[in-house]
């Protein structure tokens, strides 16, 4: 069956500004062989961060060992991990004068932490560099292992985020077979329980094939699970290749999304077309303690 092309509403149309601010972020990441998940997932907003001097790095490499029908982060088997990283990073930071980081990574199912271990070296170089920084950490599920959390609970980011991505449906479909809605579900309420000061985020992407209702849904399972901010933003199909968009939400249902949230308790609700994990997330300050 040829696959449907739905075509863009006005809505969703990003404008690249290249200006002298951005080609400096993009020849600094170049420069000291960075990764960041702007590129990797061809982020549409990447264009306005790197003129805004942020980005949202991206560790352990840039393959990763799941693979999901939505993401376009290349997948394989990932080299070693580069000792040399986490100062790197961090020295990227001071150099880009970023006060707030978000620090992501692919699925390293080959490690036998996870790569909990690395996390938590970064977050302790920034911290050494540049302790006025807040450090948002944007995490596999690391299958679910309490000693991998633990280390990354340890190492005190300022937010622990883990997507869900999608809803319960979809998941099977969508993320790879080694992910699972309820074992997402339970990495955010355990890092809730365990670190109960340590605020707890979440995500979900629309336009996949499910209903207004079923996201509302995984909604209420994410808060109920522990975590106070969510991001809602609208799915891209980076390529042919990829799982097609099923619908473009409208800005109207993407409001009726947040207010929902708002009463369910959650107290940082990022929702639009365009919203995605990372974008703006340093939004989430005013929230904090």
């Amino acid at each position: 069956m040829p696959r449907t092309i739905i075509h863009k509403p006005e809505w969703i149309r990003t404008a690249w500004q290249q200006t002298e601010q951005a080609r400096e972020v993009r020849r600094h990441l170049r420069e000291h062989k960075l990764h960041t998940v702007c590129e990797e997932s061809r982020c549409p907003n990447r264009g306005e961060c790197y003129n805004r001097g942020t980005c949202t790095m991206l560790i352990m490499g840039s393959v990763c060992t799941r693979n999901c029908t939505f993401c376009s982060v290349t997948h394989g088997h990932p080299g070693d991990l580069d000792p040399n990283e986490p100062r790197n990073v961090a020295e990227s930071i001071q150099k880009l004068g970023v006060q707030y980081v978000v620090i992501t990574s692919v699925d390293r199912d080959d490690l036998t932490d996870g790569g909990a271990g690395h996390y938590a070296e970064t977050i302790l170089a920034i911290r050494e560099i540049t302790p006025q920084v807040r450090i948002e950490v944007l995490t596999p599920d690391f299958q679910m292992d309490e000693m991998a959390l633990n280390i990354v609970i340890e190492a005190a980011p300022t937010v622990f985020a883990h997507n869900l991505e999608t809803v319960r449906g979809l998941t099977s479909g969508i993320r790879d077979l080694r992910a699972d809605y309820d074992r997402s579900l339970e990495v955010l309420n355990y890092m809730h329980t365990k670190a109960p000061k340590l605020p707890v985020k979440s995500g979900l992407m629309v336009g996949i094939g499910e209903t207004d209702d079923e996201i509302l849904e995984a909604l209420r399972d994410i808060r109920d699970a522990g975590a106070i901010s969510v991001t809602i933003g609208q799915y891209l199909s980076p390529t042919r290749k990829h799982v097609a968009v099923d619908r473009y939400v409208e800005p109207e249902t993407f409001s009726m999304y947040e207010e929902a949230a708002l009463e369910m308790g959650f107290v940082h609700v990022a929702s639009g077309p365009m919203v995605r994990s990372s974008y703006h997330a340093e939004l989430i300050e005013p929230f904090l303690g």
